[in-house]
């Protein structure tokens, strides 16, 4: 496991065995019921029962003060092999697939692909393949973008980011996480208002996942000196005024003293693509 030294090292508390996880009835409004249920049933849903959702809450609290590290351990204990992770090569996600490396280098991980991605955020998935041996898989949208925008007349960021954002984004993720049962979250609660209640577990309603935020508690400043004193790869466009990067179009470098996500969809009332809103 990797060295706790950049957090204080916390007592999590005994290992527990683990509880049984609640699935859903299979049920499904598909055309071909059968053959729906089929799927369904070789990768049941979790049911988040009174129960479960009670467990959540209490592990929640208790990894509070616990590292990182101690927090990804906790979930792929509870949850492997069911347990996932969505990356947009940010540099927390960066520091998370460090961490996974030496934890549990099998953990799958992959990136929403929109077709809209800087190409140096596309380059560091080579980056890591040769860094860590984990091959970040691509989930693609169902449309090409050609073929998204001549179905729109047209780039559809330009005048409804939150369609193109569902479309290329949040579909996508909704199809990606099918069998899964957890995922690790990149978020920092200082990050935006959006994410400063985030909790460090809880039940993702939007995608019927448990989710796992264990750097909800760090700051830009612990993240980067992660990066720094591991040689960590990053994105490149950092060095350019990038904080935060997204796709191409709905980016933009920041100016001293703007917000970190100000580059984000900028013009628009818009800070968060909708995988970390309710």
């Amino acid at each position: 496991m990797v060295s706790n030294a950049e957090s204080k090292q916390t007592d999590v508390g005994p290992k527990r065995s683990r509880p049984p996880l609640p699935v859903l009835q299979v049920v499904t409004d598909d055309p071909n019921p059968e053959e729906a249920r089929g799927a369904l049933a070789a990768d049941p849903p979790l049911l988040p029962d009174d129960d479960f959702i009670r467990e959540l809450a209490e592990q929640s609290q208790r990894l509070e003060t616990a590292t990182p590290q101690e927090i990804l351990q906790w979930g792929v204990e509870r949850f492997a092999p069911r347990f996932t992770m969505a990356t947009a090569f940010g540099p927390e996600g960066m520091v998370i697939i460090h961490m996974l490396s030496e934890i549990a280098p099998e953990t799958s991980v992959f990136n929403l692909e929109t077709g809209y991605q800087f190409k140096e955020t596309l380059d560091l998935r080579e980056r890591v393949k040769q860094r860590y041996g984990i091959e970040v898989e691509f989930k693609y949208p169902e449309l090409s973008v050609e073929a998204y925008e001549q179905l729109h007349g047209g780039p559809l960021y330009k005048t409804d980011p939150n369609r193109c954002c569902f479309d290329r984004k949040i579909r996508v993720l909704h199809q990606a996480a099918r069998g899964c049962y957890a995922w690790a979250s990149a978020i920092r609660r200082d990050q935006s208002p959006d994410r400063a209640r985030a909790p460090i577990v809880g039940w993702d309603r939007k995608f019927q996942l448990v989710k796992i935020s264990p750097l909800a508690n760090w700051t830009k400043k612990q993240v980067w000196g992660m990066i720094s004193k591991h040689d960590i790869p990053y994105n490149e466009l950092h060095d350019r005024g990038y904080p935060s990067i997204g796709c191409k179009p709905c980016t933009r470098s920041v100016e001293l003293g703007e917000d970190e996500r100000a580059g984000r969809w900028s013009g628009f009332q818009k800070t968060e693509c909708g995988l970390h809103s309710s």
